[in-house]
């Protein structure tokens, strides 16, 4: 029998069967001798121990599309980051950072503002006009009038979607109207390994759809760019490429260089002022990183 890991802890692996449910499983010792650990979202092969208890072994890790590292998942679509468009008020040094991770991750990735019932539509047009003109489908929603579910279903149809945000963004309502079962999900996880409640400490997927999952993640505060130069940075910001051409030197960090074609860009209103801010800070933060 085939099916999807949606969740691992302490040893046991969670794994959805489509029209029979979630059977717990451990994995065999085969895959601590090749030092292979599965992931959520591992598509894996079980035998069945018992049907009544839905009760398994993993027995087979089928070839995996990706696998990230943050979070640790296999075979990810995209991602989708969830922000509010006030209370909290976005913190876009935050989003920046997370676009980095997605991007040096190679993971396409989709904007959600939830709360746009709190929010002028000339605020909702200028969060949609910074970061669509950086290349990424930026979304709209509110969880506490059920508004801007349909696009958000037509985004997730037939993938695999790790989704992340902040705390107190309303991640967890919009997950919920997605998929109103979840809560039911995770707590019978929470029941069978007797740890009370759940909390989102542990990324798992939830069934959506047919083929259509998304991965709850841990809500986060601050993330630290890792795995990268300051001389790398501007490959992780999409609307730097095309002004790059009109920069006087090749290899122009769009720092102190005269003639850079990014920072014409930006005086002329063609680049984010906010998203070149927070590319200065991320590139003195690299710059002056300790090496260890």
């Amino acid at each position: 029998m085939q099916g999807k890991i949606i969740k691992g802890i302490a040893g046991f692996y969670y794994v959805h069967v489509m029209e029979a449910g979630i059977f717990e499983c451990k994995a065999k010792g085969i895959f601590r001798k090749e030092k292979i650990k599965p992931l959520p979202g591992d598509d894996v092969e079980i035998d069945i121990i018992s049907r009544q208890e839905q009760t398994g072994n993993i027995k087979g890790i089928l070839p995996r599309k990706n696998a990230l590292i943050r979070p640790a998942v296999a075979n990810v679509d995209q991602a989708l980051v969830i922000f509010a468009v006030d209370k909290p008020r976005p913190n876009f040094n935050l989003l920046d950072r997370f676009l980095i991770m997605m991007e040096q991750q190679q993971l396409e990735t989709v904007i959600c503002f939830n709360k746009q019932d709190l929010a002028e539509e000339g605020e909702i047009q200028r969060l949609r006009q910074m970061y669509e003109c950086c290349g990424y489908r930026v979304l709209f929603a509110s969880a506490a009038r059920k508004q801007g579910l349909e696009p958000l279903f037509q985004v997730l149809e037939q993938k695999t979607t790790t989704v992340a945000g902040p705390s107190g963004v309303g991640k967890s309502s919009l997950i919920n109207l997605l998929q109103p079962k979840a809560a039911m999900e995770t707590g019978a996880i929470s029941e069978k390994i007797e740890r009370g409640r759940h909390t989102t400490r542990h990324s798992q997927l939830i069934h959506v759809r047919e083929h259509t999952y998304i991965m709850d993640t841990p809500g986060f505060s601050s993330l630290y760019l890792t795995g990268t130069e300051a001389q790398e940075l501007k490959g992780y910001f999409r609307e730097f490429e095309k002004y790059e051409p009109f920069c006087r030197f090749q290899g122009c960090n769009h720092m102190q260089e005269p003639d850079c074609g990014v920072k014409q860009a930006l005086a002329e209103g063609k680049i984010s002022p906010s998203r070149y801010e927070n590319y200065a800070i991320f590139y003195e933060e690299l710059k002056n990183r300790k090496k260890y």
